[in-house]
C-alpha cells in the first residue's frame, strides 16, 4: 500500500501571471503558500486485474482507456501502469472552493504512481509531469502556481519565465512572521462551490487578444506581488494587508464573473470589522475568501460567522507532497 499527502494552498500574491497566455509574453510571478490541509491518495494492488478507482463515484474497467477520471486515466497512460490497481482519494476540503485542490490530487496521484514504480523524482518533475497533464493534454485553462506549491510547500515565490521555466524560491521569513501570518490570516468557506474554468477561460482569450483592461490589470497584480514578497521577507505584515486590499480591487477587473452583490457585501462586512484586506481564492465567484486581520480578529469571526461564513483554521506546510506510507 502506498498512501501519498499532498497539501492545498492560498495564494499571497501575483494569482493570474502564471497563465500561458500572460507569462510567454511578459513573464509570471507569484507569491504562494502551502497549508495543512490535504488531498490524500491511496494505492493497492487488488486480488483482480483490473483498476478500481474511488472518488465521488467508483469506477472498474480493465483498460485505461475506459477510466472516466480524466486525471487518473492521463496519469496511468503517462507512467505505463498496468492493470491491477486500487486508487482511492479523500480530501480535507471540497474540490471547486478556490484551494488549488485538483492540482494538490494530480500531484498527489503522481508522486504514488511514481513511489509504486520505485522511480525517485524531484519535487520540480512532479510539479511539470502535474502541468504536462492538465494544462497540454487535458487543456485546462489553468496556471502553474497550483502544481509547484503543491509539491515544493512552503511559501514560496514563483518565479515564471517567456519559455515557461519556473523558479521557486522560499521566502526568508522569520519563525516570527511565519506565526503572525499563521494568527492572522483568516480563511473563510462561503459555501459557494464554482468552476475556475469558466472566469480563467475568459480571462486568457482576453489575454490571447491583448486586451488592454486585462492586460493591464495583471501586469498590476504582478507588481503587487513584488510589493507583497517585499513586504513578507520585510515583516511588514500591516502593508501586506494593505496591497491584499489593493490586489482584490485590480482582481476585480479581470472578469465580471469574479464578484457579485453578495461576495461585495461580505467583503465590506470584513474591512468594517478590522479586515486590512482580502480576497476570493483561486479564480473566484465564491469557494474561500481570505482576510488579513491584525486587530479585532474575535469580532471579525463573530461579525462573518453570524453571515453564515464558515471558518477554516490553518497552518503552512512546508514539506510539500510527501509519501506518507509504503509497504
Amino acid at each position: 500500500m502506498i498512501v501519498t499527502r499532498t497539501p492545498l494552498r492560498v495564494p499571497l500574491g501575483g494569482g493570474g501571471t502564471d497563465i500561458q497566455s500572460y507569462y510567454s509574453k511578459y513573464g509570471g510571478l507569484l507569491i504562494s503558500a502551502a497549508i495543512n490541509k490535504y488531498v490524500y491518495i491511496t494505492l493497492n494492488k487488488p486480488f483482480i486485474n483490473e483498476f478500481i478507482i474511488k472518488y465521488s463515484k467508483t469506477e472498474n474497467v480493465n483498460n485505461v482507456d475506459e477510466i472516466e477520471h480524466s486525471r487518473i486515466r492521463e496519469a496511468i497512460r503517462l507512467l505505463a501502469i498496468e492493470p491491477g490497481l486500487e486508487i482511492v482519494s479523500i480530501a480535507d476540503i471540497p474540490a471547486n472552493t478556490g484551494l488549488g485542490n485538483s492540482s494538490s490530487f494530480m500531484v498527489g496521484l503522481l508522486n504514488a504512481l511514481h513511489a509504486l514504480n520505485r522511480n525517485h523524482i524531484s519535487a520540480y518533475t512532479l510539479a511539470e509531469e502535474a502541468c504536462k497533464i492538465e494544462i497540454d493534454i487535458l487543456r485546462e485553462p489553468i496556471g502553474k502556481q497550483d502544481q509547484y506549491i503543491a509539491a515544493i510547500g512552503g511559501v514560496t515565490c514563483l518565479d515564471i519565465d517567456k519559455q515557461g521555466q519556473v523558479s521557486a524560491t522560499p521566502l526568508r521569513i522569520s519563525d516570527d512572521i511565519i506565526a503572525q501570518l499563521e494568527s492572522n490570516i483568516l480563511l473563510f468557506y462561503t459555501g459557494i462551490k464554482r468552476s475556475a474554468s469558466e472566469v480563467l477561460t475568459e480571462q486568457n482569450k482576453a489575454t490571447e487578444r491583448d486586451e488592454k483592461q486585462v492586460v493591464t490589470a495583471l501586469h498590476t497584480i504582478k507588481e503587487i506581488g513584488k510589493e507583497i514578497n517585499a513586504a513578507l521577507v520585510g515583516g511588514d505584515l500591516r502593508h501586506f494587508g494593505e496591497l491584499m486590499d489593493a490586489h482584490w480591487e485590480i482582481k476585480k477587473t479581470l472578469s465580471d464573473k469574479i464578484t457579485f452583490s453578495q461576495i461585495d457585501k461580505w467583503y465590506n462586512i470584513a474591512k468594517n470589522n478590522g479586515a486590512l484586506g482580502g480576497k476570493i481564492m483561486g479564480a473566484g465567484g465564491g469557494g474561500f475568501f481570505m482576510f488579513y486581520c491584525e486587530d479585532g480578529k474575535n469580532n471579525l469571526r463573530e461579525t462573518l460567522t453570524a453571515e453564515g461564513l464558515q471558518e477554516l483554521r490553518f497552518r503552512f506546510d512546508f514539506e510539500g507532497s510527501k509519501v506518507a506510507v509504503n509497504f
